[in-house]
């Protein structure tokens, strides 16, 4: 692939690229298998060697594709997949926001590919790019590979593009206050006794690979880790238990009306604990009646939010004795988050100008 050639009329210099997860094309069960398959084949989703890497994948999204088609088709809108379409209206915000500014929008696996993206924006003479992974947190599995991938096309097919990323804003000020904000409108519109922050789980191998070390093995305790002053760019569970300490902070929560747990594990090897399973069980089981739960990893509902704690999670906590359970909305379109994109992306062109 050659680079497109550059035209009198491509004038924009700067750029910005959105970049979410993906999404099935369809909730059917074939749509499903092609996303999972090529989801779970990163290497650093499954971190295994290819040759053990691969049948074990086509196993997973053989037996999945059925379960995971019934969840998709729970939430599926007559518009599409909720994280597309909600995607999709972010960066026309922030598009409408940023005028002359072009904002494109990708997904690391299936539609809509990083590579198309930013062929679009090189087409209308964009040379310096700013990538913005919509991951709070850093993580092998969802802010680094779509870092890796982003930095492997520009060196293939966009070599005079100069591209800088967003490093994870987990304790990024403008962003607790949004979240602060979203999940204060939640508390005072219902009766809470409680406040839980579910972050998407990864296996603790992750967490080990990412760390100076290479031999940090994450704690049970309800803190960011003791030793992670070394890595603290890079370890996920720090990330999470920060973003939620300058949230309670902010909110002004007591020290036991909240915790933290972990969803969405896959597979049977060890995963950063508690889980949002076992978390739901026990705070039920405790005495809590009156649950919200927030999910600060994700900043647009998906198939983890909406179906996997909006129902199953509710339905988990309910039927173990809770009263109510309430979810905490991701950011999603609101004015505050697309003023903090909007402000990222001046603020980072205005830097380099």
């Amino acid at each position: 692939m050659k680079p497109p050639s550059e035209t009198q009329e491509n004038r924009n210099r700067n750029g910005i690229i959105l970049i979410n997860l993906g999404s099935p094309r369809t909730p059917n069960p074939m749509d499903v298998r092609i996303y999972l398959e090529e989801f779970l084949m990163d290497k650093r989703v499954i971190d295994l060697p290819y040759f053990l890497r691969y049948p074990l994948v086509h196993l997973i999204a053989k037996f999945r594709s059925k379960s995971s088609s019934r969840a998709y088709h729970k939430i599926w809108t007559t518009e599409g997949s909720p994280l597309v379409v909600i995607s999709k209206k972010t960066q026309k915000k922030l598009q409408d926001s940023l005028l002359d500014i072009p904002v494109a929008l990708a997904m690391r696996y299936g539609d809509m590919s990083i590579e198309s993206a930013m062929k679009e924006l090189y087409e209308k003479g964009v040379r310096e790019l700013f990538v913005i992974p919509m991951y709070p947190h850093y993580a092998m599995s969802s802010y680094e590979t779509v870092v890796v991938k982003a930095n492997e096309l520009r060196s293939k097919y966009f070599s005079d593009m100069a591209l800088d990323v967003m490093p994870p804003f987990y304790n990024d000020k403008d962003y607790i206050d949004v979240l602060s904000k979203t999940i204060d409108e939640t508390l005072s519109q219902h009766e809470i006794d409680y406040l839980l922050f579910s972050y998407h789980g990864v296996p603790e191998r992750h967490i080990n690979k990412t760390h100076p070390s290479k031999n940090h093995i994450p704690t049970l305790e309800q803190k960011p880790c003791k030793n992670c002053h070394q890595s603290k760019d890079t370890c996920y569970r720090y990330h999470c238990f920060s973003t939620t300490q300058a949230v309670v902070k902010n909110l002004k929560i007591a020290q036991n009306k909240y915790s933290n747990s972990f969803q969405s594990r896959l597979g049977y090897d060890p995963w950063i604990k508690p889980t949002t399973s076992q978390e739901l069980l026990r705070l039920a089981k405790s005495g809590v009646k009156h649950l919200a739960i927030v999910m600060p990893a994700f900043v647009a509902d998906c198939l983890e939010t909406l179906e996997e704690m909006g129902m199953e999670g509710r339905k988990t906590f309910l039927n173990a004795g809770g009263v109510s359970f309430h979810m905490v909305p991701c950011l999603n379109t609101t004015e505050g988050w697309i003023d903090v994109l909007e402000k990222w992306s001046k603020s980072r062109f205005k830097k380099h100008a």
